[in-house]
């Protein structure tokens, strides 16, 4: 990888000094712009085919998100015993009070 950003600032540089050297000072400054932007380009997208694949993205958020529903398992079953004595108040109410 160091190799390439070498080598292309070396090319992006030598044509920047012999687009000044040779060219309108305006040209070469868009000479010298183009010059940089393609060696970026260039040295970013050699390894563009080294990412991770859908179906691996797509793994990795399904374990985090069992993870985060393993961690919250303690509050789920809480609340569960919460909302079962709420309801279980609500239907002694509703028995000790036929006509409400």
């Amino acid at each position: 990888m160091n190799a390439r950003w070498l080598l292309g600032g070396a090319l992006a540089v030598v044509g920047s000094v012999a687009a000044f050297l040779l060219l309108d000072p305006v040209v070469a400054a868009f000479v010298a712009i183009v010059l940089a932007t393609v060696a970026v380009l260039a040295v970013v997208a050699g390894d563009w085919d080294r990412h991770s694949t859908y179906e691996e993205r797509e793994l990795e958020r399904a374990r985090r998100r069992k993870e985060k529903w393993e961690r919250g398992a303690a509050a789920r079953e809480r609340d569960r015993v919460k909302w079962e004595a709420h309801r279980a108040r609500q239907e002694a109410r509703k028995a000790s009070h036929p006509d409400r």
